[in-house]
């Protein structure tokens, strides 16, 4: 039970989630959508909404929406119009949004939201429909002023719009997560939260339990981290519980998150549909598609999340844990498929792409599209170490090696270092021998019951043959050594 309701309030979370989709252009124009450029440099006539230019709409933008509306077993609206959503502010130079209101190209679906306590949640979406993105106002820049960039003006967005069934804010950033995961699965957008490709919008409202009626909700815009977006979402729950009990009343309104100061602080009143006044988009003709369309879409469509994490506990016996994290990204799950498919151990290449792998990642700040290492080659490491031509220790050696670039062929390293595995009963027996008789006094304590030496032992084989040695052969050898009776 959380602490709002023990308190005798149930809190309810509904997101909009502005995803930026991928495209090369804006939806309307040709103007480049390339992050980073110098501001205002790659703003057109027709996003700055000069007099006399016409939209025409970005082709690229429906394929993409059309495959999340698939991923989320929606249904396709097969005739999308777009439509004008008025209001001012600076960076929407045009006075008014071209968006979709009543046809939008998403209607419906869900998601199944793995929670961290292991329970499956379903959230219901309402609909996700495409619309342009405004631009961007700089405030930190200006001293006393405040400067507009209007680079992200017409940028292509989908906004995913959930119903109102998230209970908590850790619920919340589950189910942001999940969309996050299934949009770049989809190559629909590059989710990048840091550049603004995916952000949300957090509608928060709470009231007593067992009260029909929803509570007056008020909307955090533009949250652009997870971290940020919990915290948000618990100080406004918080504030307003505190406003209630208190005797006040909750006002409908836009509000900010400020990281810094760890709050959420009005921003304006919040408008409703009537104070936009929507109206049909004068200068755009319905955009129709047919099933066709709909069935080359899903034909390019990956595997998604949910169905590839089942497929790896099934198929190549990982758990759970393993099956999660390794699915959690398209290009981490084809890495790890294509490395254990070449080793013929999926069990064995998935420790080593959680282990070493990520591990070096993180180390260097790199994605799995930078890694230094091939799939194929981290495959063909770990079918040596599988066959026993080296052990899992100098494994790790030429893991290092093929990083600096000081391998390429696994088999050619191994030939030219030397470093084959001794696996020969004959060669290891004499060794294990000269140790045992080095060192009678360790060997008489182990045989009088401290079997722990038995590692000691073991050790000093393996330094003996530079670690060349098959380790569990070597361990078998000293056992069966030092259970013989001495002569």
């Amino acid at each position: 039970m959380t602490e709002q309701a023990e308190s005798g309030w149930e809190t309810v979370i509904g997101l909009e989630i502005h995803v930026q989709l991928n495209t090369r252009s804006k939806i309307f124009s040709g103007a480049s959508t390339q992050f980073g450029a110098e501001p205002n440099s790659q703003a057109c006539a027709i996003d700055l909404g000069m007099p006399g230019v016409l939209p025409v709409v970005n082709a690229a933008v429906f394929p993409k929406a059309v495959a999340f509306g698939l991923g989320v077993g929606a249904e396709i609206g097969m005739t999308s119009v777009f439509d004008r959503k008025n209001y001012f502010y600076p960076d929407l130079p045009k006075g008014y949004q071209i968006t979709q209101m009543d046809y939008p190209i998403v209607r419906g679906g869900k998601v199944d939201v793995l929670l961290p306590s292991g329970i499956t949640k379903t959230v219901r979406l309402t609909r996700a429909h495409l619309e342009e993105d405004a631009g961007k106002s700089l405030h930190e820049e200006f001293q006393g002023a405040t400067g507009i960039d209007l680079n992200r003006a017409g940028t292509p967005l989908l906004e995913i719009v959930s119903e109102p069934e998230m209970s908590s804010a850790v619920e919340a950033v589950a189910y942001a997560r999940t969309i996050h995961q299934l949009v770049t699965y989809l190559d629909v957008s590059d989710g990048d939260m840091s550049q603004g490709s995916f952000r949300c919008d957090a509608n928060v409202s709470v009231r007593r339990i067992g009260t029909p009626d929803l509570g007056t909700r008020t909307e955090t815009k533009n949250v652009n981290s997870f971290r940020f977006l919990e915290r948000a979402i618990d100080f406004e729950v918080a504030r307003q519980i505190q406003i209630l009990e208190g005797g006040g009343r909750i006002i409908q309104e836009t509000r900010l998150y400020d990281p810094d100061k760890d709050e959420t602080r009005p921003m304006r009143s919040k408008e409703t549909a009537t104070d936009y006044r929507y109206f049909p988009e004068p200068d755009l003709l319905p955009v129709v598609i047919n099933e066709k369309f709909v069935a080359d879409v899903r034909a390019t469509m990956p595997e998604l999340p949910a169905a590839r994490r089942q497929r790896f506990e099934s198929q190549f016996k990982l758990s759970n844990d393993d099956a999660t994290f390794l699915s959690s990204s398209l290009p981490l799950a084809k890495y790890f498929e294509q490395a254990g498919q070449t080793a013929e151990d999926f069990r064995l290449a998935a420790n080593w792409v959680r282990v070493e792998l990520l591990g070096m990642l993180n180390k260097q700040g790199l994605d799995i599209g930078e890694s230094l290492i091939s799939a194929t080659q981290l495959g063909e490491l770990l079918r040596r170490i599988k066959d026993g031509t080296i052990s899992g220790k100098i494994g790790k050696s030429i893991f290092d090696a093929l990083w600096a670039g000081d391998a390429t062929s696994v088999d050619e390293y191994i030939e030219s270092h030397g470093l084959r595995q001794v696996s020969d009963s004959d060669t290891l027996t004499p060794i294990i021998e000269k140790i045992i008789n080095d060192n009678t006094q360790q060997a008489e304590q182990y045989r009088s019951g401290k079997t722990k030496l038995l590692g000691f032992f073991v050790g000093q084989v393996m330094k003996e043959t530079g670690g060349k040695a098959n380790p569990q052969q070597v361990n078998d050898l000293v056992k069966t050594a030092l259970d013989q009776a001495p002569p």
